[in-house]
């Protein structure tokens, strides 16, 4: 695994505890020789992110459509930052640029680029592992959903658990490295053969 990609919001969420958790993943990607790919702001937990990656000598790549480049702010100090026209683009060239994604607490558009992306891992797109960095049980409702849908049959449960969770980076990262996708989804029922 040589780049991740993390969304994550451009707020600092309501407790330090945000913050905290998104410095300690920048300084386990840069420990483990992993580069951070992200939407490519300075502020919030996006740029503490990337803040924390580069302090520890790590590579930080952006990526953020020309209309945000100011409304973001966009990080003047990375390692390299790809300006896109669009947000499908940026989550495009984000998808093609990572081995794999984790999800940071935030807001509807983090949610949007993580379902995205765990939707074509379901569909065989791709066969990298998402992950979500559970910080502050911040995501437990949404483990219950996912939960919720398996147990209503929406969701498949080799699918279900495509969803790699950890309080923990470092948790997270090894299961990364020990990832094996599922079989790619098919509408075919067993009967059907």
């Amino acid at each position: 695994m040589k780049k991740v990609a993390v969304f994550c919001g451009s707020s600092n969420g309501a407790s330090d505890v945000y913050i905290e958790g998104a410095k300690k993943l920048g300084k386990e990607l840069a420990k483990r020789n992993i580069a951070l790919v992200y939407g490519g702001a300075s502020v919030g937990i996006m740029g503490a992110v990337a803040d924390s990656v580069l302090e520890e000598g790590g590579y930080a790549i952006g990526v953020i459509p020309s209309f945000l480049e100011k409304r973001e702010i966009s990080h003047k100090s990375l390692s390299e930052l790809i300006t896109v026209d669009s947000m499908h683009e940026r989550k495009a060239k984000i998808a093609d640029l990572a081995d794999g994604f984790i999800a940071l607490p935030g807001g509807p558009g983090t949610l949007d680029e993580f379902f995205e992306i765990f939707t074509w891992a379901q569909l065989g797109l791709h066969h990298k592992p998402c992950g979500l960095l559970n910080i502050n049980h911040y995501y437990d409702p949404l483990i219950a959903l996912l939960n919720h849908m398996s147990d209503e049959q929406f969701l498949h449960e080799r699918y279900r658990t495509m969803a790699i969770v950890d309080n923990e980076p470092n948790g997270l990262l090894d299961k990364f490295n020990t990832y094996e996708p599922p079989t790619v989804k098919t509408y075919i029922t067993e009967k059907q053969n």
